[in-house]
């Protein structure tokens, strides 16, 4: 098999592993194998160079294409030959950035010896010093994890599950609470004290109907994990099923249901709501119709707001107010008070959804009573 054919199987196979909010291209151009557009949550696309160091697995994930069960052809680069395949990429102007990511084939050390010599080579080598988000694997070392976000800009361990049970429902090789929260905080703790890459972050992922969790508890979970550590953001994957895996006839997730997860996850994680103040149905789930901002306000008893007064813990809660446009509204009332609804657009504030909830100088900017 040739390079470029290796190259192919290992970058579409690289599609389950999120590097965006939307996903959705599947595979890579036929004889540009890796070339993925992630895109941000403020909706900027950056063209990068996606793929798995190799499709061998140990783990029997039984929602995952590289699964040890199934039976396909597997493949590996080795981290020089990986590195130059990329520099050229990138020395083309084709892709901004890497994300490497990885089966783990005899043992969790050595894959993260290879992943991690892919990167050094690319920084001490080569001199690349643009980004690079590499993949933490579930059991890595805590020296392998500090050595990786000693040159890594970003990176990530899929934290997969909510709870213990719902890990294994979908595997029976990995342990939760050792194998992926300890790695969390052993990330978290690393970060603390700067032994990483400059202005480096960490981020996880988790697989969304795949197991029988709720969005309650996947949200419980995302909260107590924002408390306890500075990790930046959760990228949800709606689970689609894949042939010749124990999942292949499970119906796929209704991507609705990451879109609300992504949506009430922001609450939690950028709004500093508590997961008590979402609003869930009688089985646990989010309103897939409504947005969980919207139905949060409406159980909250603090409104309608004064915008010259408020905290800005109150104002974050008002549905069209943002933390910019919230700093902003502090900072301004500190010279001049606002008068009128136009003052609040003209910073940036979606005046239409935030009319119910506020009053300016004392009066009311819509009837609460339209509920």
């Amino acid at each position: 098999m040739s390079v470029l054919d290796k190259m192919k199987v290992l970058t579409d196979s690289a599609q389950y592993d999120l590097c965006d909010y939307v996903n959705h291209q599947k595979s890579s151009q036929k004889n540009l194998p890796g070339i993925y557009n992630a895109t941000g949550a403020n909706g900027c696309e950056i063209p990068l160079f996606k793929t798995l160091l190799t499709n061998k697995c140990k783990n029997d994930c039984k929602y995952c294409i590289n699964q040890s069960k199934r039976n396909f052809t597997r493949l590996e680069l080795e981290p020089d030959l990986l590195a130059r395949i990329f520099l050229d990429y990138y020395n083309k102007g084709l892709v901004n950035g890497l994300f490497l990511s990885s089966g783990i084939d005899k043992d969790e050390d050595t894959t993260m010896e290879k992943t991690i010599e892919t990167v050094r080579i690319l920084r001490k080598n080569y001199g690349y010093d643009d980004y690079i988000h590499l993949k933490i694997v579930p059991g890595a070392s805590r020296d392998s994890i500090k050595r990786a976000m000693g040159l890594a800009n970003r990176v990530s361990i899929n934290i997969e599950a909510a709870t213990p049970s719902g890990l294994a429902e979908i595997s029976s090789t990995k342990d939760y609470n050792k194998d992926i929260l300890k790695r969390l905080s052993w990330i978290n703790s690393i970060e603390k004290h700067k032994s990483t890459y400059p202005k480096s972050t960490h981020t996880t992922q988790l697989i969304v109907g795949a197991n029988n969790e709720t969005d309650k508890e996947i949200l419980t979970r995302m909260g107590k994990i924002y408390k306890k550590s500075n990790l930046k953001r959760t990228y949800f994957s709606a689970f689609s099923p894949v042939e010749e895996t124990e999942f292949k006839n499970k119906d796929p997730c209704d991507v609705s249901r990451t879109n609300k997860l992504y949506s009430a996850d922001s609450l939690l994680n950028t709004y500093n709501y508590n997961v008590k103040e979402l609003v869930f149905d009688e089985n646990d789930r989010l309103n897939i119709n409504e947005d969980p901002k919207i139905l949060a306000a409406k159980q909250m008893n603090i409104f309608p707001v004064e915008i010259n007064k408020s905290t800005y813990r109150e104002l974050i809660r008002v549905p069209g107010i943002g933390t910019k446009s919230a700093r902003k509204i502090i900072n301004i009332r500190r010279k001049q008070p606002f008068t009128d609804k136009e003052d609040l657009k003209k910073i940036g504030v979606v005046v239409k959804r935030a009319e119910p909830y506020i009053k300016i100088k004392g009066e009311y900017q819509s009837e609460l009573d339209s509920f």
